[in-house]
């Protein structure tokens, strides 16, 4: 099993992600970090808290990529089974996590990744525009 080296970048980024109770793009977290590292850190740094299932990746309806805590208990097989919502207005992703979505596969296809996206506005830019 291999060991997570807990640099001071890869705490920054957790640390960025703690205080977020939304889905956070690389540029969003490379603002927050004040140069405590660089560009090409944080996407490696992005990619092994992926492959740790620290944090998962969520494709924004305009194609952005946004990276969101996983909030899970440390379970044997770890499946982000749940619904995530942009909104039109902000632009905020947030996990959905009492939201699970439902499907039916046809015969002969395995999902190995589910991608759930509700879009409109938050609650946030529903309130502000009434």
């Amino acid at each position: 099993m291999k060991t997570t080296r807990n640099t001071t970048a890869r705490t920054a980024v957790l640390e960025v992600f703690d205080k977020s109770k939304t889905a956070l793009s690389h540029t969003e977290i490379q603002k927050q970090l004040n140069d405590v590292c660089d560009r090409v850190t944080i996407y490696r740094i992005l990619d092994r808290l992926v492959n740790e299932d620290i944090v998962h990746k969520i494709s924004n309806l305009d194609g952005t990529v946004k990276y969101a805590k996983c909030n899970h208990s440390h379970q044997r097989v770890h499946i982000h089974n749940h619904a995530h919502f942009s909104c039109e207005n902000c632009h905020e992703i947030t996990c959905l996590e009492s939201v699970k979505p439902s499907y039916i596969m046809p015969h002969n296809y395995k999902v190995n990744e589910i991608n759930f996206t509700l879009s409109g506005l938050c609650p946030k830019c529903l309130n502000s525009n009434i």
